[in-house]
């Protein structure tokens, strides 16, 4: 059983008690008469109650079903409208096994993209699941939003133009309104570009040469993952050459290294471990990761290279969409 609390001030009772100047009786009458003052004085203090401010759940995109809003929770990205009558159950999982086969996790940013722009950019998804996942999305453009859709087809880059080898599932649909019911998507054309042809005129800046160290740790990396049976690591790419698909993240700019041996001051203008190497090995630059895309030089680039990188790898290769456009629009105005 606990002690009995006495406040502070009651103290000098209690010692009274104690020499006995007081009984007990008088003590406890004077605590009792102190006890109640303090009830009635608890009595007379408002309490305001604390109004906590409704917070408002972000809006990922529009339901591409019913057009309400998507929302975020902890496993999904979910339709508001799955409480209606009848009901919506337009659901994006978080553990997604088609993003979870390709070593990537379905995050906000990736459902936005999706909601925003229908846009899924691995040619995976053709075969995925033994072609259910996409059957699934065909069904829900063709049957449930009333679009013509042809079969979807996998573009390369390179044949556009670009001397980027990116792979893509490009996926066109026409509303039943516009009356569209046939469509070819365009044909390769006859143009062999490789990286030489939208290489750097000028010398290019030291920062873009790697490191000794760095080098070092790239063909550690590379032995490791080829000693396993792997293929994974850095390639430097010729300039007769054309480069890998450019992507955000892992191994993006290192698997589209090159040789260049124009560089004469080896002076360190970064913090870097070692020295610059003399071998000529360096990443590509931003405006060639622009014309990777097919971007035109005039095309300014206001942003850090950080930003551009990560902008050129999240885009799409600008002459296939251009090809692709031009033969919606034949359908569409004759």
């Amino acid at each position: 059983m606990g002690r009995p609390f006495f406040p502070i001030k009651n103290f000098p009772i209690l010692k009274k008690v104690y020499k006995n100047e007081i009984s007990k009786e008088k003590a406890l009458e004077f605590f009792s008469m102190d006890l109640s003052n303090m009830i009635n004085s608890a009595k007379q203090i408002e309490v305001n109650k604390i109004k906590t401010p409704r917070v408002e759940k972000e809006v990922i995109g529009k339901c591409p079903k019913c057009r309400k809003n998507v929302h975020e929770s902890e496993k999904s990205f979910y339709c508001e409208g799955f409480k209606d009558e009848p009901k919506c159950n337009f659901t994006l999982w978080k553990n997604n096994k088609f993003f979870e086969e390709k070593g990537k996790k379905l995050t906000k940013t990736m459902a936005k993209s999706l909601l925003s722009k229908g846009k899924v950019n691995v040619k995976g998804l053709k075969n995925h699941d033994k072609g259910r996942t996409l059957k699934t999305i065909l069904n829900v453009l063709r049957e449930d939003l009333g679009y013509f859709v042809p079969e979807p087809e996998i573009v390369n880059a390179k044949n556009f133009g670009v001397p980027q080898n990116r792979e893509r599932i490009y996926i066109v649909g026409f509303h039943k309104s516009t009356g569209v019911n046939s469509f070819s998507y365009p044909e390769p054309l006859d143009k062999i570009v490789t990286f030489a042809d939208i290489k750097e005129e000028k010398t290019v800046p030291t920062k873009y040469y790697l490191s000794t160290q760095y080098i070092d740790t790239l063909r550690k990396h590379k032995e490791r993952h080829e000693s396993k049976g792997n293929g994974f690591g850095y390639e430097i790419i010729p300039d007769d050459g054309i480069a890998n698909a450019i992507v955000v993240g892992g191994m993006g700019r290192e698997r589209n290294l090159v040789i260049d041996h124009r560089i004469t001051d080896f002076t360190p203008t970064t913090n870097i471990k070692g020295e610059v190497n003399r071998e000529g090995i360096r990443k590509m630059t931003p405006r060639e990761w622009a014309r990777l895309q097919g971007f035109p030089d005039s095309y300014v680039i206001p942003v850090s290279d950080a930003s551009a990188y990560k902008q050129f790898g999240n885009s799409v290769a600008v002459p296939a969409i251009q090809a692709t456009g031009k033969k919606i629009l034949e359908k569409l105005c004759y």
